[in-house]
């Protein structure tokens, strides 16, 4: 996982340009959970800033951090100069100051599992909220995604990230709101979905693979073929499925 995890600053450009951004009712729904004003957070794993961005947007104090300089870099070109940067994991992070929000947008998976929630606890103002979303992107036509699996196959399996604990995708809750409400640092946990519906060309959603973890871990002759062979079995525009899954708790 943590190779998986430092592999995005090679494609920190194509990342900005193929990953797709979070809409401004993500950010309604998180601080309306708030109940009062977020004015300093803290993100995780902020990549190239698609999140930054819509929080910064609103007023809200970012110190965005990540391990890979490459991918901090790039997400300077894109966000206020009033975000603030740090390159650092969460495992690295030290509590000089505490937030009133603390989220990951899509990252959260790539932290260490033990020491998770206290570290988080940690960094958060008492009753400050944590937010943590994503969601992967899939062809909405089974058809096309069944031809892509196929074009695949000699190199992946699978191109997913499985949920870190195990639980399955049919569960009520899922990853990391099923950690979340175990622990004894946080409460009021809550969990939604905002649905999204794109339409890409064939060659954007190649671009968009070609900043997925699981690719970036083939040889690049690999990686070349099997992208070839995508492009090859796919329509000229394709439908993705890009639903975000929401998690909120509050720190006790």
């Amino acid at each position: 996982m943590t190779q998986r995890a430092r592999s995005f600053g090679s494609v920190a450009a194509a990342y900005e340009t193929f990953r797709p951004g979070y809409p401004d009712e993500l950010v309604d729904r998180v601080l309306a959970y708030a109940g009062r004003p977020m004015r300093t957070a803290l993100e995780i794993g902020a990549g190239t800033g698609k999140a930054t961005r819509v929080f910064a947007g609103r007023g809200v104090a970012v110190t965005a951090t990540d391990p890979d300089p490459a991918m901090l870099a790039e997400l300077r070109r894109h966000v206020p100069a009033s975000v603030a940067t740090l390159s650092a994991a969460l495992e690295d992070l030290t509590v000089g100051q505490v937030y009133d929000l603390v989220f990951a947008a899509a990252s959260l998976h790539w932290t260490r599992p033990d020491g998770r929630w206290p570290r988080v606890a940690a960094l958060l103002e008492p009753d400050g909220v944590f937010a943590s979303f994503g969601g992967q992107v899939h062809l909405a036509d089974p058809e096309v995604e069944r031809v892509v699996q196929v074009a695949r196959s000699a190199f992946l399996a699978d191109d997913e990230v499985s949920s870190p604990d195990g639980t399955s995708a049919d569960s009520p809750m899922q990853w990391p709101g099923t950690e979340l409400t175990e622990t004894e640092l946080f409460t009021d946990v809550r969990q939604s979905t905002i649905e999204r519906r794109m339409t890409a060309t064939a060659e954007e959603y190649v671009g968009h693979l070609s900043t997925v973890s699981a690719y970036l871990q083939l040889p690049a002759p690999d990686r070349e073929q099997v992208f070839r062979r995508i492009l090859d079995v796919l329509p000229a525009d394709v439908t993705l499925v890009a639903d975000l899954t929401l998690h909120l708790a509050r720190r006790r």
